[in-house]
Formats: C-alpha cells, sequence, structure tokens
C-alpha cells in the first residue's frame, strides 16, 4: 500500500479544524513535497520526521513522497502535526497497520531522537476533535493531562514514535494521563491589607459584582496597585464553560500550569507600560498570537501607570472593550480570539507624582492636562467608574485598629449579587450586569421610571454624559441593588451610580452591606 490517511487537528485562533494527513509514496526521485497551506515551522517537519524516524529503528522510504493536509485551503501552521505525518508515511510505506489509528487524532512534535514533545492548544484541539465526533486521541505525554478536561473524549499518550509504532504493531501499550495533583487553596493577596480608602474598597466591590471597568486615579502610594492586584481575589470562580475559554487561551498560548487542569480562577494579566500593541491586544507573524488583552478573559485587564503606555496601544482597547473580542486581520487571514475582560487602569494625576497630591505639585496646569490626556476621551468613557484617591493619613496607616474586612467576607457578597444578576438574565445568557445591552435596560420592564432617573435625563441635556454613559450608569445601579439584595433600582441607586461614573464619590453612602 502505497497511500495512507490519519487525522490530525489544526488550530486558528481558539477554532480547531479536523485535517486530514494524507501520505502518498510513489516511484520516482527521492523527495518530500508538502501541500496544504504549510507555514515555516511545517515546512521544516519533513526533516524532523525523517530524522525522527530512522532514530526510532524505522527505515525511511527511499521513493518520491507527497504528503497533503486537507482541507487544502485552510492555513496550516506550528510542529503539531509531526506524529500525524511519521504515522502516515509508515502506513503508506506498510510498515504500519492504518486499521488500529482509524478515528484516532494524533497530535505531538517530534524531536530528532523520536521523543514525542508537548505542543500549545492541545485542549482546544481535543475540544473541536470532540465536536467533528472524534472520540479517542493520542497526544504528547506532557499535554495528556490537559486534554482530558474534554467531556466526551478517550485520552492516551505517548512519548515516543517508537511507543507509538509499538502500540499499532500489538507489541505496547500507550501511557495515561498522570493524575491531577490536589488544587492547592488560593493564597493571594487579600483586601484586609489595604489601609484606608473605604471609598475605593467600595467601588471595588461594586466592580466585581457587576463586571464593571474601573479608573483609579491619584497620588502614588495611596493604595491603587493594591486593590487592583487584590480584585481577583473577590471574584467567584469561573463556571465549566468560562473555565474551558480561559484554559484554551492559556494552553494556545503555553503559558498554562504544568499539571493541565480547568483553571477556576479568573485571569489576572499586568503588562508593564512599555507593552507594544501586540503584546496588549494580540498579533505576532503569521496568525496572531493573543495578548494580554485575550489571557485576561473572564477576569482582570490591569493597566498601571496608564498615561506611560503608548497611546495608540490605549487607543486599540477601545473596540475589544465594546464587542469583547478581537479580530487580527493578516494576509494569512483573520484571526479571533475572545477579549471579555474585567479593565482596571491606574494613574498618577501628574508627570511629578507628589505623594501629597495638589498641594506640593511641582507641575504646570498645561503639563497636568497633557498628561492625563494621554487617557482620551473615547477610552474613559468606555470605563464605567472613575475613582479619586486621597493621599493617606498616618492614623490611616499607622493605627492599631482592627483590619478592614477582608477578601473572603466581600466574596460572599459579590457572588450573592452576582448569583441574582445571572438569575435575572438567564434567558438572555448574560452572566453579569456589564454585559447586558443599553437598550435592553431602556426599554419595558427594565426601564426605569423618570422620576428616578432625572439627574440622567438632566446630565444628558447638558452635554455632560454621553449616551453611552447612560448606558452604563444603569447597569452600575442595577448591581448596587444586587448588593443591596433589592429587586429594582431607585433614584439613590441611579444618583450614586452617577457620582461613581463621574469620578464624584468622595464619601460611602449612608448605608451598610454587612
Amino acid at each position: 500500500m502505497s497511500y495512507a490517511r490519519v487525522l490530525c487537528v489544526g488550530l486558528i485562533g481558539v477554532a480547531g479544524h479536523l485535517v486530514e494527513v494524507e501520505a502518498d509514496l510513489s516511484s520516482g526521485l527521492p523527495a518530500v513535497v508538502l501541500t496544504g497551506l504549510p507555514d515555516t515551522a511545517l515546512n521544516e517537519a519533513r526533516d524532523r520526521v525523517r530524522a525522527a524516524m530512522v532514530n526510532s529503528g524505522q527505515e525511511w522510504p527511499n521513493r518520491r513522497i507527497t504528503v497533503n493536509l486537507l482541507p487544502a485551503a485552510l492555513p496550516k501552521h506550528g510542529s503539531g502535526y509531526d506524529l500525524a505525518i511519521a504515522a502516515a508515511l509508515l502506513a503508506g510505506a506498510g510498515e504500519l497497520p492504518v486499521t488500529p489509528l482509524d478515528g484516532v487524532a494524533l497530535l505531538g512534535e517530534l524531536g530528532l531522537d523520536g521523543a514525542v514533545r508537548p505542543i500549545r492548544g492541545v485542549l482546544p484541539m481535543v475540544a473541536a476533535a470532540a465536536q467533528a465526533g472524534i472520540t479517542r486521541v493520542i497526544v504528547p505525554l506532557d499535554n495528556a493531562r490537559e486534554a482530558t478536561v474534554v467531556p466526551g473524549v478517550t485520552v492516551r499518550a505517548v512519548d515516543s514514535l517508537r511507543r507509538l509504532v509499538d502500540f499499532v504493531r500489538g507489541y505496547d501499550t500507550l501511557l495515561d494521563p498522570r493524575p491531577a495533583p490536589p488544587v492547592p487553596p488560593y493564597s493571594g493577596p487579600d483586601l484586609a491589607d489595604v489601609a484606608g480608602q473605604p471609598t475605593a474598597r467600595y467601588a471595588l466591590e461594586i466592580a466585581a459584582a457587576g463586571g464593571h471597568h474601573v479608573a483609579l486615579l491619584g497620588p502614588p502610594g495611596a493604595g491603587k496597585t493594591m486593590l487592583a492586584e487584590r480584585l481577583p481575589s473577590i471574584l467567584p470562580e469561573l463556571d465549566d464553560d468560562a473555565a474551558l475559554e480561559v484554559t484554551a487561551l492559556q494552553s494556545i498560548a503555553g503559558v498554562l500550569p504544568p499539571d493541565g487542569r480547568l483553571i477556576r480562577r479568573p485571569p489576572f494579566q499586568a503588562p508593564h507600560h512599555s507593552a507594544s500593541l501586540a503584546a496588549l491586544v494580540g498579533g505576532g507573524t503569521g496568525l496572531g498570537r493573543p495578548g494580554a488583552l485575550s489571557l485576561a478573559h473572564r477576569g482582570v485587564l490591569f493597566l498601571d501607570e496608564a498615561p506611560e503606555i503608548s497611546r495608540s496601544t490605549l487607543q486599540a482597547l477601545r473596540q475589544p472593550l465594546e464587542s469583547g473580542r478581537v479580530l487580527l486581520s493578516r494576509a494569512r487571514g483573520t484571526t479571533e480570539y475572545p477579549a471579555r475582560a474585567q479593565l482596571v487602569i491606574a494613574a498618577n494625576p501628574c508627570p511629578c507624582a507628589s505623594p501629597a497630591g495638589d498641594q506640593l505639585c511641582t507641575c504646570s496646569p498645561v503639563a497636568r492636562r497633557r498628561y492625563l490626556g494621554k487617557l482620551s476621551g473615547p477610552l474613559l468613557d468606555r470605563i464605567d467608574m472613575k475613582i479619586n484617591f486621597l493621599p493617606l493619613t498616618a492614623v490611616q496607616l499607622m493605627s492599631d485598629s482592627s483590619p478592614a474586612e477582608g477578601s473572603s467576607v466581600i466574596a460572599v457578597r459579590v457572588a450573592r449579587a452576582r448569583a441574582a444578576a445571572a438569575e435575572r438574565w438567564v434567558a438572555d445568557g448574560w452572566r453579569v450586569n456589564a454585559d447586558v445591552p443599553g437598550p435592553r435596560l431602556r426599554r419595558p420592564p427594565w426601564r426605569l421610571p423618570v422620576r428616578d432617573t432625572g439627574v440622567l435625563h438632566t446630565a444628558l441635556d447638558r452635554g455632560s454624559l454621553s449616551a453611552r454613559g447612560v448606558d452604563r450608569i444603569l447597569r452600575l445601579a442595577w448591581t448596587i441593588c444586587d448588593l443591596d439584595g433589592r429587586d429594582r433600582p431607585g433614584a439613590e441607586d441611579v444618583g450614586e451610580a452617577y457620582q461613581l461614573r463621574m469620578g464624584d464619590l468622595l464619601q460611602l453612602p449612608a448605608k451598610s452591606r454587612t
């Protein structure tokens, strides 16, 4: 038999596609031709596969070899096809029976010594295979635990090409995935560590409950970074669907933890202010890779020292913040990544960044405007809340009084508020209030009476508030209502949301949520 076909899976973004790897061996001058839109790494597979076969004790067929990857019009990239190409060549040369590989997807990169090495994106690949009706996959041993996350698929692992050959010939067995280690308890930073700033803590609780974007503005050392880093500690764990999405993105980026288990904690990304546009929103050569925005999907993207970030890089966030996805168009095709992250930005009020705030600032009014002007109006319009920090006093920092509420206490209230919102919007599939389209909140049965939204009418008519701002205030009001355990927001909730939106909330409302 001079022809054989085995199955593999290719990735474009987070979307997997079943790929048929065909091998045809014919008479003629010895050569290897690889067709089906391979990239550079895949074109080099001919040398990797040849060395791996020879070093695994197999004979390289000295014939004209054509390897075709179907569908031919789909771009193929990466080294994950190596194992499938080797199996197809051996089967086409008559060295392996092809029957044991019928309906089995093979994934893995080959080293020159015949070892099967781990690859990126195994989780979305196996998920795509399952959607295509494939129930058995063979993956590298280091990726096996990750692949078992997909239900309904039997996962077996190999550590070398020789083991695969012996298995197909009936001489050996495949490996089982390694058992998962116990899940360690959460040990991240706690909100009890933050001194003072009760208003900012209150706003952060609202942001966590509704999935709202936040801008933290104030002098250095006031606690902006500490608060932002502790936002994930009060967010609930991800449900199954969200955990699969997050884990798949981490797998594609090659940053999945070695244990390969589902990521249940919301991710937290805090790129340096010198990060490039591609590092933030995604990109790179060929088909783009996910950036920090997509890696923060269903979690938090924290941009510290935001005015120091390139203006063009910040502007690139505007569209993904609205759509919840990143679309990267290249000559070789278009790649889409989910990007429904919660944005938190922090900024000093001026370049000198005096710890005392405005009292000892040495910057001119022009310098202050120019500095914060890097945060454009359209970008700030997409941020739900603006929180102005005051410098910490000695009493707040050095007091021996009992610490503020810890993350575990606040997380209970956040989870309760999110559960109320999820129950309200369950028929529409929205998870948090920030996901709800504005028109839905402005129409019956969710439209609030004019007596409760009068402040919004006035601000909109005066031009101090955009239509987008009105929608974001309404979402905030519903979140405040959920935290208070009420069915519908009133005028007090709308007024409080308006103050949070405009950065005017300087003291806590006269109510308790404990």
